[in-house]
């Protein structure tokens, strides 16, 4: 875990962890990890579902690792044919990478096309 200045604990609770990681042996969740040798310098998780990824947290210990493990991903799963990767909230650094905030109804839509090319799980290429 990693902790976040001003906070005191973490969102991430055992049962959480418990079925991320569910997810993940069924080939659902996926991360991208930055490493400086042995050390885990930033990254991100998310969902992988038919053609969308949904992002769910990023961080860093090092400048800039957090944009890196994005830059890795957008790069991944664009070449392997997704439509688009959910950020959930958008923020001044999603914004600065290229992230738009996109409108419910046009996100609905989005969302059934990307829902209907069914991947099989773990389908990376």
């Amino acid at each position: 875990m990693q902790p976040r200045p001003r906070q005191s604990g973490t969102w991430i609770t055992p049962n959480l962890e418990a079925a991320w990681g569910g997810l993940w042996r069924r080939g659902h969740a996926h991360s991208v990890e930055v490493w400086s040798g042995e050390d885990l310098v930033g990254g991100l998780y998310g969902l992988a579902l038919g053609a969308a990824f949904f992002g769910e947290s990023m961080f860093h210990r090092q400048p800039d690792t957090s944009k890196l493990a994005l830059k890795l991903l957008c790069d991944r799963i664009f070449a392997e044919g997704y439509h688009f990767v959910d950020c959930q909230a958008m923020t001044p650094h999603l914004a600065r990478m290229g992230a738009e905030a996109v409108p419910r109804p046009r996100y609905l839509r989005m969302l059934r096309l990307a829902l209907a090319e069914p991947r099989p799980p773990g389908a990376w290429g």
